[in-house]
């Protein structure tokens, strides 16, 4: 938790790292990351109930003793562990880390926390949502107000259906694998213990375990990936195209997208060109790929002749918000002043997929992100010289996936990301 305040750290990249230093394994390593990531995504919640039952603002406390009385109050409010137990711990953990007098404020503001529940704590802290429903949703599922608008905007106003997406968000979301066709199969990730998912036809659920353990995900046949991300890319295959020889993937890294156009490609006899602007991020793509030619390059000014390609995937840079559930740290991060920007480089990003694809060709354009600036704003742009494909009528298999053209993914329907789906077609 101090590594990512201080030094901008990854919760998700930095916890595994961690764990194998110290040697934690099981049913401890498990609690350590709840705790560690349960904490980062209740902050706003937490700091609400620490200021109800402190004699100054959060802001105004010592960092590293507010992270500690953080966990506490999360081990308290929202776990199993006794509360004499958490109390206990946490007042260790600062006297060890923080020190003596520090401990005798944790200590009086735990054993106010403890004497109520986490609804009766609510209650108190969050406004009426009659009167305040932003307010009252951002105190009750922890997300920034900008994030709670911005979601209910994205739904459609409905404030119970936002309220179940915000839950979504701090649910822990189960692992999701793909079987890169041509190269694994879904049964083969069944037989290591996954679950079949219910959509993509080569995704698979793994309820427990290390991913890397199984032998085709540590030969790169399969992958981790979002069960949405597998599908938006199935979507952009499935399109009719008279003739298919060529593909982009315009911003590939870190690879997860164009590891299964790559091997749908490879089954067609096409091939695909990876491309991304940082060549870190290119090198990740070819870890990813068998077939595809991999390139450093800034989709905005192309080393690609126009009409060059019969699909292009476009998965462009945006907030984040439809990937909350995988990132805890992420909600406090994101500030709504960069949107412009990011919508402005979507829309160069968008117009140059458009001169990359051939007449007849077919532009996915992908956001995870379903906030209505980064999604229909930046589609409807263009739609006066594109067709606008129903993009559910490629995912049959998935309902609820709104009215159209577009599909929206979401973690309270789906289970998966919260991304964005448009497929334009170049006249």
């Amino acid at each position: 938790m101090r590594a990512v305040d201080e030094r901008d750290a990854y919760a998700n990249l930095l916890m595994p790292t961690l764990l194998r230093q110290r040697r934690i394994t099981g049913r401890d390593a498990a609690l350590a990351t709840e705790l560690a990531y349960g904490t980062l995504r209740g902050l706003g919640t937490y700091d609400e109930v620490i200021a109800a039952c402190s004699d100054r603002p959060p802001e105004e406390v010592d960092p590293p003793l507010l992270d500690a009385v953080r966990l506490g109050v999360h081990q308290l409010l929202r776990t199993r562990i006794p509360p004499h137990a958490a109390v206990s711990a946490t007042i260790d953990l600062v006297r060890l880390r923080v020190g003596a007098g520090p401990s005798r404020y944790a200590n009086a503001v735990l054993r106010k926390v403890a004497g109520r529940t986490l609804e009766e704590w609510l209650e108190i802290v969050a406004p009426p949502r009659a009167q305040d429903p932003v307010g009252n949703l951002s105190v009750t599922f922890s997300h920034p107000r900008w994030i709670v608008s911005a979601l209910r905007d994205a739904v459609g106003g409905d404030v119970d259906e936002t309220a179940a997406l915000l839950d979504a968000d701090n649910e822990r979301p189960r692992v999701a694998l793909v079987a890169r066709p041509g190269r694994a199969t879904v049964e083969e990730l069944v037989e290591a213990g996954a679950e079949r998912a219910a959509y993509s036809p080569y995704a698979a659920y793994l309820p427990e375990g290390d991913p890397g353990a199984i032998a085709a995900v540590g030969e790169a046949r399969a992958a981790v990936q979002d069960e949405a991300s597998q599908l938006v890319a199935l979507a952009l295959t499935r399109v009719p195209l008279d003739r298919d020889a060529t593909w982009l993937d315009m911003c590939a890294g870190p690879g997860g997208k164009a590891g299964l156009l790559d091997a749908v490609a490879a089954g067609r006899g096409a091939r695909l060109l990876g491309a991304d602007l940082q060549y870190h991020r290119a090198r990740l793509v070819w870890g990813t790929t068998r077939e595809a030619k991999v390139i450093t390059a800034d989709g905005t000014r192309p080393a690609w002749r126009p009409g060059a390609f019969d699909r292009v995937m476009l998965d462009a840079p945006c907030t984040g918000l439809g990937a909350l559930r995988r990132r805890p740290e992420a909600r406090w991060r994101r500030d709504p002043r960069s949107i412009p920007e990011l919508t402005a480089l979507q829309r160069r990003l968008l117009d140059s997929a458009l001169e990359a694809v051939r007449p007849g060709g077919v532009v996915a354009y992908v956001t995870c992100s379903p906030h209505l600036a980064e999604t229909r704003a930046v589609v409807e742009d263009v739609r006066d010289r594109v067709e606008v494909l129903d993009a559910r009528a490629y995912l049959p298999e998935v309902p609820g996936l709104g009215d159209g053209p577009y599909a929206q993914f979401w973690p309270h329907r789906h289970g998966t990301d919260a991304m964005f789906l448009a497929l334009l077609r170049r006249p």
